[in-house]
């Protein structure tokens, strides 16, 4: 059985963005994996793909808990859930890494990705193209003074508001909300025809959709590549020894993921995770092995 199940901090907007259905895990015992999310796209992705291998192929029972990242780190640290596969290092995650690093272990890397301010193909390099641009009266006006973000717990939103500072951009709004809601403001912006800047990253399917571009970055704050672990509880390797195995040995492009975002629009994320299975089998039965 794969579960879906919200802890007491998932947000409201992923609750009306996301089909998660709340289940009390405690009236069926506990299942032999629970893996935290956080509804960023790449996430869910990876998140009930592993779902499913394990479920379909490996008959484990599954959990699954919606919450934001702190609560992702927080919970895992204590045990109360088993896996978490958002880990962005080493820079995106760091300061949660120093607070709760010594209750977690590193199953190892999955993907790479990277972060920064991103602007859609319409919008012409002339008027923006490094973060920089952003200081212009005109291209404050043309924007509307807002740089579209997600939770307001993300690494991604902490490293933006840093920007903000250091590139002098205290009249722009910071907007909080979530990873879906930004995709419905830049597919607003294209109906209209209108510049937008968001906070980004890769893998997502807007950059397949609409053409994104990462803006320069002369400050050097936007790291370079990122690299996203599996983290799990100290105690859930020795537990569960072919979960946290089958887990260690998971590689994946960012083109595997983008692939399962952009048919999910047409088939539903879980068709379009199973899709992706039918088409890569020998590269699953290599996680397998």
């Amino acid at each position: 059985m794969i579960r879906t199940s919200l802890s007491r901090r998932s947000m409201l907007a992923a609750l009306a963005s996301l089909s998660a259905t709340p289940l009390a895990a405690q009236s069926l015992g506990r299942p032999d994996v629970v893996i935290g999310w956080t509804p960023w796209s790449d996430a869910e992705v990876v998140t009930k793909l592993v779902a499913r291998v394990l479920h379909d192929m490996m008959d484990r029972d599954v959990e699954l808990t919606l919450a934001d990242i702190e609560a992702q780190f927080r919970t895992l640290s204590r045990g109360e859930i088993d896996v978490m596969l958002m880990s962005w290092e080493p820079g995106l995650h760091a300061a949660y890494l120093r607070r709760y690093g010594d209750t977690l272990v590193d199953l190892g890397p999955l993907y790479e990705g990277t972060i920064g301010l991103a602007v859609p193909e319409w919008v012409p390099a002339d008027l923006i193209s490094s973060i920089e641009d952003l200081r212009r009266p005109e291209v404050q006006e043309a924007l509307g003074g807002r740089i579209v973000g997600i939770d307001p717990g993300a690494g991604l939103m902490a490293t933006t508001r840093d920007a903000i500072q250091q590139y002098g951009l205290t009249n722009y709004t910071l907007e909080e909300g979530t990873g879906p809601k930004m995709v419905r403001e830049i597919a607003l912006a294209q109906r209209r025809d209108a510049p937008v800047v968001v906070t980004a990253w890769r893998p997502h399917m807007k950059f397949a959709l609409y053409g994104m571009r990462y803006l320069d970055d002369p400050k050097g704050l936007y790291s370079g590549a990122s690299t996203i672990h599996a983290r799990a509880n100290t105690g859930f390797p020795e537990r569960a020894p072919d979960i946290a195995d089958m887990i260690g040995r998971i590689a994946l492009e960012i083109t595997d993921i983008e692939e399962i975002m952009v048919n999910a629009r047409e088939q539903g994320i879980d068709k379009a995770v199973q899709s992706w299975i039918d088409a890569n089998t020998a590269k699953v039965a290599d996680w397998q092995r």
